[in-house]
């Protein structure tokens, strides 16, 4: 294990340990955009940074089976814990970048808010191999804002953001501990481009539609081909 790896599995067994992962936040307010491109008929889906798998008990509801990895033993614990009503969702710990990826295996293959941990285009390949043909890798992560258009929408993000957050029952603000948990985490956070995240998705997985959304996040929708 690398020294930045097990920075970021200490940061998230903290972050497990003082939040429930409950409540209105940027990742899972695109929970029902992903689950739009969720292929009908889904075998097996992978849920690749699970953390307390929230994405992955929906994923349940559409998928035969489903099997969450996360690098945080404490967010498996939760993540087992707030499933035990899921008989086919399945959890485990995992380095994913060690992990081996089973060729030509999953009908799904997820990640939300995971990917900016990791080398982008490894990763790309690794889950492009591990997909069946006609098997979707569905992703939302975060990215740097460069361009004009990317700052405005930023701009545009933080009224939005309080306004949601608020409707949605939530206060103004987490708790003092865990957003002090987050930004300390944050301070090595690294986030790509969007010209980066297409380019490396132009090379691994071409055709893929790669699309910028409101909340500092951006999202990625393909289907491998026979070809």
């Amino acid at each position: 294990m690398t020294q930045t790896t097990a920075r970021v599995r200490a940061d998230f067994d903290r972050i497990a340990m003082l939040s429930e992962q409950h409540g209105w936040n940027h990742n899972n307010h695109y929970h029902d955009f992903l689950l739009r491109h969720v292929p009908r008929g889904c075998g097996e889906a992978l849920d690749v940074g699970c953390g307390a798998g929230g994405f992955s008990r929906l994923l349940a509801g559409r998928c035969e089976r489903v099997l969450g990895l996360d690098l945080s033993l404490e967010m498996v614990r939760v993540a087992r814990e707030q499933s035990r009503d899921y008989s086919n969702v399945e959890y485990e710990v995992a380095d994913v970048m060690e992990w081996p990826f089973p060729a030509d295996r999953f009908d799904c293959i997820v990640s939300i808010a995971t990917l900016h941990h990791l080398p982008l285009s490894s990763m790309l390949v690794k889950m492009r191999d591990g997909l069946k043909v006609g098997g979707t890798l569905l992703m939302l992560d975060l990215y740097h804002a460069r361009g004009v258009a990317d700052k405005l929408t930023c701009m545009l993000a933080v009224p939005a953001s309080l306004a949601l957050r608020v409707a949605r029952g939530g206060g103004l603000r987490e708790p003092p501990e865990v957003r002090r948990a987050w930004e300390e985490h944050g301070r090595y956070d690294m986030y790509p481009t969007l010209d980066e995240v297409r380019q490396a998705c132009s090379e691994a997985i071409p055709g893929a539609k790669v699309r910028r959304h409101l909340f500092w996040r951006y999202s990625i929708v393909w289907t491998k081909g026979s070809g």
